[in-house]
């Protein structure tokens, strides 16, 4: 076999398995109790793979939640380089970034209940943190934009979204427009239109 093959064989691996674990962790009301035996048994590879190739299951899940990222990230990308306001990256920001928790409450659950994301050291919470507090920095009356980077993000933690959405029965739609008008709130902007789309009142 030659290492080109070699490298393609690990590829593939490595697309099966986190294509299986994402479709365990969606399909799962419990998600902390998928095991990394049903993963490798999901992805037809044996589980030493999994270890080599991620290390843990914590390494595992945090790829899986890499992967799935990756849209968000070119969005928040592609709304910096087209001159939004940063009022309106924040909107955007945090509204994509509730449909994705919403969308991937399960995986988050997960990554809580395996300790990636809290205390909040995880890869993809300091990037969450960092573009949120760089467009916080720059609207005007925001005080202490640090804190209210991370005090907006404790609003979509995977684990509150999972309770409103699984328990109280609350509709994504219902939450997206209660974040908005939380956010107009924050910006001052509560004779403006809030929700999903709303113009940005610069």
């Amino acid at each position: 076999m030659t290492q080109r093959t070699e490298r393609a064989d690990a590829q593939r691996n490595r697309e099966a398995v986190l294509a299986a674990a994402d479709a365990l962790f969606a399909a799962s009301s419990t998600p902390h109790t998928v095991s990394m035996d049903e993963i490798a048994a999901a992805a037809g590879v044996g589980k030493g793979t999994l270890f080599r190739r991620f290390g843990d299951r914590s390494g595992l899940i945090g790829a899986v939640i890499a992967a799935r990222l990756e849209p968000l990230r070119l969005a928040a990308r592609e709304a910096q380089d087209a001159g939004s306001s940063p009022r309106q990256r924040v909107r955007d920001l945090l509204d994509r970034s509730l449909l994705f928790k919403i969308e991937n409450r399960h995986l988050m659950s997960a990554a809580e209940d395996a300790g990636i994301s809290s205390p909040y050291r995880a890869e993809h919470y300091t990037w969450w943190h960092t573009v949120l507090r760089s467009a916080l920095d720059e609207v005007p009356g925001v005080q202490h934009p640090d804190f209210t980077a991370h005090a907006l993000l404790a609003t979509i933690r995977a684990d509150l979204v999972a309770h409103l959405v699984d328990d109280r029965g609350t509709t994504p739609e219902a939450l997206r427009a209660a974040l908005a008008a939380h956010l107009d709130t924050l910006f001052g902007d509560t004779a403006s239109p809030s929700g999903p789309g709303a113009p940005d009142a610069a």
